[in-house]
């Protein structure tokens, strides 16, 4: 038996030596990949893989895409050629930095800090597979409602700074639509809280289908939820908002073979209809008009007025 055992001991040693030989080659071959890491700004945790040529900057076609005002559309382009990575500044408007220094053109050094403008951070560093998915649940985490899978508060309002500037800068629309389920309270006092956990979950599920990817859908708070659209004007977030009450209205929502009846309300503000330029201003006239959605029966879609 003893003979056994150490055959067998022996034999599982041996394919742990595989496997582990397997790991290390498979993480060998991937230290080569190169990664930018935003540790400060807007974009917080968000990581982009370096392959051949890369462009930072504010514009929708950027491979390092950062929601900062203060970053130039182009700002910079990142080069990976010949085993180097290289950064070259694109006459950005406010400079880029490597570790605290103004930089044209520089050979980047793993753990290198890369400042775009003022207030963005990118930290430049070689990952393996593992570190890589590791840094993705990361940043999802931390953008994004456990339950709902919609971006969360924090982010709506760090985009919703970034997107006023926008609008103001090119001068062009921007709705903010606010809603939240009527009476969800008595939702989860009759059918138990998982199924209120459904309900807001399966709303949002719908939701994210058609949103696209310029717009933020966020939860709020609670049972209040956020549509953030830019080129949209405030009439066209209130057709949205009209879009979005009917269909909760007519959907099957069912827990455990119970039918839930489900209906929302809706407070639409927007820019340049409201004359505001901070985002919490934004926010307390979609909020008002949502309250006048309640005040007057539920189940309805609010415009602020002007």
């Amino acid at each position: 038996m003893d003979d056994d055992w150490e055959n067998g001991a022996e034999a599982t040693i041996v394919g742990s030596r595989n496997l582990v030989a397997q790991l290390r080659q498979s993480v060998s071959n991937s230290l080569e990949r190169a990664y930018v890491i935003v540790i400060a700004g807007p974009n917080l945790g968000q990581m982009f893989k370096l392959e051949g040529q890369a462009t930072i900057g504010r514009d929708a076609s950027a491979e390092v895409r950062l929601n900062d005002t203060e970053v130039s559309r182009a700002h910079a382009t990142i080069v990976v050629e010949d085993g180097a990575v290289r950064i070259q500044d694109r006459q950005s408007t406010n400079g880029t930095f490597v570790n605290g220094e103004p930089v044209i053109n520089r050979v980047l050094a793993d753990g290198d800090k890369i400042q775009i403008g003022t207030t963005t951070i990118l930290k430049f560093s070689y990952h393996d597979d593992f570190d890589a998915e590791f840094q993705k649940k990361m940043y999802t985490a931390a953008l994004r409602d456990g339950l709902t899978g919609a971006f969360n508060k924090r982010h709506l309002v760090e985009r919703l700074e970034s997107e006023m500037a926008f609008a103001t800068r090119h001068r062009s629309p921007l709705s903010f639509v606010l809603f939240d389920l009527d009476h969800f309270k008595k939702i989860n006092d009759t059918y138990g809280h998982l199924a209120g956990d459904y309900v807001l979950s399966t709303l949002a599920a719908g939701i994210l289908k058609t949103v696209r990817t310029e717009d933020v859908f966020a939860r709020y708070g609670g049972e209040e939820f956020a549509m953030l659209s830019r080129g949209l004007t405030m009439e066209d977030g209130a057709r949205f908002g009209e879009r979005l009450r009917t269909w909760v209205e007519s959907y099957p929502f069912s827990y455990e073979g119970t039918s839930i009846p489900v209906t929302i309300s809706c407070g639409v503000s927007g820019i340049p209809e409201c004359d505001v330029t901070r985002p919490e201003d934004l926010i307390s006239l979609a909020d008002q008009a949502l309250y006048e959605s309640k005040r007057n029966g539920r189940n309805r879609v609010t415009i602020v007025k002007r």
